[in-house]
């Protein structure tokens, strides 16, 4: 049994159920290049190393997001956790609560942007060094062909392809540099491979607080996604 960092992410996003072993020594392969990233030992690190360094800010980015979410608290008619396009008419129809929300919102995005530009140099770091590792992995496992698992409607561990991917990224590149270089602009690729990186980890946050629901235990809350 697979049991990659976050093998329950990658059932959540790509809702697959199981592929013969035989695909495999047929030189097919399955993984998904987002999830290898997310449970790459230099992501954990990086992150690690982000929430760290940015301790203070992070602190701040959380009162400031209760004091939007209390705002916004009375303009949430149906309590869903986001305002329709009638509720935010209303908003906008209150002059005072909406230059307060716009000032909040602004303050956060401006706290959150060197949170995200780390994260994002981290990750196009590790990037550069994903196609080596495919590419040593597909040699290894004479593989001819790596599917994504979105478009697979049947597969077993076998087939899955993510752990081995993952042990030689973590190989070839344990750690990254988390000081953004001056004047550095992220790669359109690495800003969504950020985003792909920041659903993963908010669909296992949540599973794992579904679980631990069902199993009776506190749940843990999941975190707020890009905080």
């Amino acid at each position: 049994m697979k049991t990659s960092l976050l093998a329950g992410a990658a059932i959540a996003l790509s809702a697959l159920v199981a592929v013969p072993a035989a695909a495999q020594v047929n030189g097919i392969g399955v993984s998904d290049p987002a999830i290898v990233v997310a449970s790459s030992a230099a992501r954990v690190a990086a992150y690690t190393q982000i929430a760290s360094t940015f301790a203070n800010e992070r602190t701040t980015l959380e009162q400031n997001q209760q004091q939007l979410n209390t705002l916004l608290q009375p303009f949430d008619t149906d309590q869903d956790q986001q305002l329709s396009e009638t509720e935010r008419a209303a908003l906008e129809a209150n002059a005072a609560a909406l230059r307060q929300v716009q000032t909040l919102e602004q303050t956060i995005q401006t706290t959150q942007g060197p949170i995200t530009a780390a994260r994002v140099f981290a990750l196009e770091q590790i990037a550069q060094q994903l196609s080596p590792s495919v590419q040593a992995v597909v040699a290894a496992k004479n593989v001819s062909l790596i599917l994504p698992p979105n478009s697979v409607v049947y597969m077993n561990d076998a087939a899955d392809l993510t752990d081995e991917i993952v042990a030689e990224l973590n190989r070839r590149l344990p750690t990254v540099s988390t000081a953004v270089p001056q004047g550095w602009q992220p790669q359109r690729s690495s800003v969504d491979l950020f985003q792909q990186v920041q659903n993963i980890l908010l669909s296992a946050a949540v599973m794992q607080a579904q679980q631990e629901a069902a199993a009776g235990q506190q749940p843990a809350a999941a975190p707020v996604q890009g905080r």
